[in-house]
């Protein structure tokens, strides 16, 4: 019981203590405020990438494509964990907005907007058709017109403007110029007939909330997409399949089903004409297909922790100092304790159950600082842009509404846990050292 006692006595009573608190404390608010809007930064930059992708892809990078994929659309439809399969093509092409007189190198994505729907969020990136996707690609003057959807930061590029009147969509032609290829990689046409072109009319915008994605691609019909590219000659080809798995289907797994449905079918159409190109053909979750895009941000969030971890560093130092004074000034009452009886393991947790209190406390301080802080951090930054122009995050250049606050408890009760280890490894020298002090050291005459 005296432990207890003489440890509170101690954190109330020495103000230097107040020291080690306010260390521990601000160490925590800085880590939980950061780390929790990183998780959420880099959890929503995943769930967007998600979305885009579907659940699995199966693909090439070659710009020729693949053949024979309308038999595996087949197949995989006819499996029961599959809920949706969509076709796409995939190239580079040219741009040129009717009346600028300047090209634009773009990707080119030809995709069926309901199927592409149902396997991906592409219907939710939409502005206008979100509703009813199947009129994605019309033109309401003209139902002869062929139209294109733009990246909502092509869209900008172009016109200044994101978002337009939906009731009087403008009327904004493009034209839409690629290299068709064989099967093999070759220029599937030659002399002036070398590159196929389409003018194509703004239809709708699309805004996945990644800056990469609709800052370069203009997605086209799929047919029209085929034609332009050169694989709507038999056997057609396409670049990419994306798909949705059922609710309950883990992704992994259902990669991996796939990956055995895959290397079936590749054997069945090993003899077939155009077989060489299932060679570069690979299954990929959503995952490895975005890694690209995914993988720098991860980065950051580990270096971020880093760095963290030498903040923490830096905690179990000033705990260090702080406790080797407290004790140096308290060897009087380690001397009176050990005279009385006390043995060394009683010194250690004395001064234990001390750091202990320093760490519970601090850590609760900053616990409760960062919590109410992330509460209030978007009304502060709207405060900020309102009065002082400032935001923490450029939206131009990261695709976010409001900052990520929901905490995770997980997370906290890691940081909580470290905070009150690092303050007690801090003490531990001071406290060895303590219980090591002799009686008769300590208790001599001269230093009553």
């Amino acid at each position: 019981m005296y432990k207890i006692v003489l440890a509170t006595r101690y954190l109330l009573k020495r103000r230097i203590t107040y020291f080690a608190v306010l260390a521990v404390a601000l160490c925590v608010f800085i880590v939980v405020v950061v780390m929790t809007v990183m998780a959420g930064l880099v959890n929503e930059f995943k769930e967007k990438n998600h979305r885009f992708a579907g659940d699995c892809v199966v693909g090439t990078q070659s710009l020729v494509g693949f053949a024979y994929y309308e038999d595996f659309v087949k197949l995989l439809e006819q499996q029961d964990f599959i809920e949706a399969v969509s076709p796409t093509i995939k190239s580079f092409a040219l741009k040129r907005r009717r009346g600028s007189g300047q090209d634009a190198i773009i990707e080119v994505m030809g995709i069926d907007p309901v199927r592409h729907s149902q396997a991906t969020g592409f219907g939710d990136s939409l502005y206008y058709h979100a509703d009813d996707v199947s009129k994605t690609f019309e033109i309401a003057s003209d139902a002869n017109l062929a139209g294109c959807v733009l990246g909502d930061y092509v869209l900008l590029q172009d016109t200044y403007s994101r978002n337009f009147n939906e009731n009087n969509i403008p009327r904004i032609a493009y034209s839409i110029s690629c290299f068709p290829l064989t099967a093999r990689g070759a220029l599937a046409q030659v002399g002036t007939d070398l590159v196929n072109t389409k003018t194509f009319y703004f239809s709708d915008q699309s805004s996945t909330g990644l800056p990469r994605v609709d800052g370069s691609i203009v997605y086209l019909p799929f047919d029209q997409a085929q034609v332009l590219c050169g694989m709507e000659r038999s056997p057609k080809r396409a670049s990419r399949l994306h798909i949705r798995f059922m609710p309950d289907v883990n992704i992994q797994a259902g990669c991996e089903k796939i990956q055995s449905l895959w290397q079936k079918f590749r054997q069945d159409k090993s003899d077939e004409i155009q077989a060489y190109t299932l060679d570069t053909v690979t299954v990929q979750s959503w995952k490895q297909y975005r890694r690209e895009s995914i993988a720098p941000l991860e980065n950051e969030q580990t270096e971020m922790s880093v760095m963290f971890g030498f903040v923490g560093i830096t905690t179990v130092f000033i705990v260090l100092v702080v406790f080797y004074m407290i004790i140096s000034h308290k060897s009087k009452d380690i001397g009176i304790l050990k005279s009385i009886g006390a043995a060394n393991i009683d010194i250690i947790e004395l001064f234990s159950l001390y750091a202990l209190l320093v760490g519970i406390i601090g850590s609760g301080i900053g616990l409760l600082a960062g919590w109410g802080f992330l509460l209030k951090i978007n009304p502060i930054e709207d405060w900020l842009f309102e009065h002082f122009g400032f935001q923490l995050w450029d939206r131009t250049m990261y695709a976010i509404g409001d900052i990520p606050n929901q905490v995770e408890f997980g997370m906290l009760a890691t940081i909580v846990i470290s905070a009150i280890v690092a303050s007690l490894i801090g003490a531990l020298i001071p406290t060895l050292q303590a219980a090591r002090q002799k009686p008769v050291e300590t208790l001599q005459v001269g230093q009553l």
